[in-house]
């Protein structure tokens, strides 16, 4: 096949494409005499010119030259900076649409790697597809003539940065408090990051923002390793000019590396956290706490693993594992007979203790620690939970963790994922060990993106 199609076609090659669905990592797959071309932009169902940018062993990329005929679900982005910045990729798609994709592609990733063809439900829609991020993660850079300050999302598929003015996934006033950073801060003379040279001040801006209550705190991510006077400045600039600024923070990070934040965060003015309240339950929430950005969909998590335990599994105890900041644990603590959540990061842990105390969540108990080595006391000493919940980060559990969870589920795991290779890596290894897979609920988290989470609820085999 490969040499047939380097006999047909070369880069820089002009083509015809009908793209036949859009994958995991953002583009749309169409194949030229069988041949899989990965297409930037593309489209299902649209008739497309495109030119080859790259020819590898099993596949190609190509950019769109032009539009011959566009997908009946083509529509006009509402972002005009959509085209270049990688922020969101999936604009040009219309809504429901993207959830049908997002759907094939958690059952096609774990058909593969699984072999089993397992349920995946409808995706749940996010409630709202605008203003929805509730975490901002912004670059900082500046111009190499001008020196003006620049921050924003990097361009697709570069390091180059664009500099994001008017950002309609996140709340409006992130925008007018970014502005106000980079005129302020380049008046008071703080340098923007140089990548390339690991030189000058300012990293990143990072928000932490609470929908409920309408305020957020600033995080400056600097290149240094003690707070400056320009610093101190521009909080106090910042928060007598917003009141929506609940504080403003710094995080030491000198590492050249893609880590966004160290685990060094410090108070310049006013408080660390923010607080969230979803329904009845209130979260604190700290600067290097995880959380989930999007709350109402974070909500509909929440609340199909809840139904879940609820309906099938009573007055349960709970091991709730990658807790963060023991939002599962709140959330589920009604209902259970015990909730014990595990959780790495000492910052979530102690807001976790914090969140106990706000929510009255007298049966939940939060452990510290890696949750490999937490189970393993657990598995020790005994003990024995109706139910896990497993959410990890982006690379899934370890085998180690696994195997642990395996021993210490006595009737189910629910397995929270925003990577579906991880997710179906994981069920194969939890098949193989006693639990089954009854069906997969994709939740849509991170709209106009080809990200995806999703909640699968296994049962341990009966023998």
């Amino acid at each position: 096949m490969t040499k047939n199609t380097e006999k047909h076609f070369k880069c820089g090659d002009i083509l015809e494409a009908i793209p036949e669905k859009l994958v995991y990592e953002g583009d749309a797959l169409a194949k030229i005499d069988g041949f899989p071309v990965f297409i930037q932009s593309g489209c299902p169902q649209d008739k497309l010119k495109i030119k080859i940018t790259k020819l590898h062993k099993n596949f190609a990329t190509a950019v769109i030259e032009e539009i011959l005929e566009p997908s009946s679900h083509r529509v006009k982005p509402f972002c005009p900076l959509h085209n270049v910045c990688g922020g969101c990729g999936w604009q040009h798609i219309d809504y429901d649409f993207q959830l049908e994709q997002k759907r094939d592609i958690v059952f096609e990733t774990v058909k593969k790697i699984t072999g089993e063809e397992i349920d995946v439900k409808p995706v749940i829609k996010s409630p709202e597809t605008t203003s929805f991020r509730s975490k901002i993660q912004y670059p900082v850079s500046q111009t190499k003539v001008s020196k003006r300050l620049i921050a924003g999302y990097y361009k697709k598929g570069s390091h180059e940065l664009v500099n994001i003015k008017y950002c309609p996934i996140q709340p409006k006033i992130i925008d007018k408090i970014t502005e106000f950073i980079r005129k302020n801060a380049q008046e008071l003379g703080i340098s923007g990051y140089n990548e390339k040279l690991h030189k000058g001040e300012l990293r990143h801006i990072v928000y932490r923002y609470s929908k409920s209550e309408n305020e957020c705190m600033v995080i400056f991510v600097v290149n240094d390793t003690k707070l400056s006077d320009k610093f101190k400045k521009l909080a106090k600039k910042i928060m007598e000019e917003f009141a929506h600024v609940k504080g403003c923070l710094i995080n030491y990070n000198t590492k050249r590396t893609n880590l966004i934040m160290t685990n060094d965060t410090r108070k310049i003015l006013g408080e660390n956290f923010v607080t969230e309240k979803i329904d009845d339950k209130i979260f604190k929430i700290s600067a290097n706490s995880f959380f989930q950005v999007n709350i109402g969909s974070a909500k509909n998590i929440f609340d199909n693993v809840k139904k879940i335990i609820e309906e099938n599994y009573p007055y349960a105890r709970i091991l709730d594992a990658y807790s963060g900041v023991s939002s599962f644990g709140i959330w589920l603590c009604d209902i259970a007979k015990e909730v014990v959540s595990v959780e790495e990061a000492p910052s979530a842990t102690k807001d976790a203790l914090e969140n106990i105390k706000l929510n009255n969540a007298k049966n939940l108990t939060p452990l510290n620690g890696d949750a490999g080595k937490i189970f393993e006391q657990l598995v020790q000493k005994g003990e024995q939970f109706d139910v896990t919940v497993l959410d990890p980060p982006r690379k899934g559990c370890s085998r180690e963790s696994l195997d642990f969870a395996v021993k210490l589920s006595e009737k189910a795991i629910i397995y929270v994922s925003c990577n579906p290779s991880t997710l179906a890596r994981d069920l194969k290894y939890l098949h193989e060990n006693g639990f089954k897979t009854q069906y997969i609920q994709p939740v849509d988290m991170f709209c106009h993106s080809y990200h995806i989470e999703s909640i699968a609820y296994l049962k341990r085999n009966k023998f």
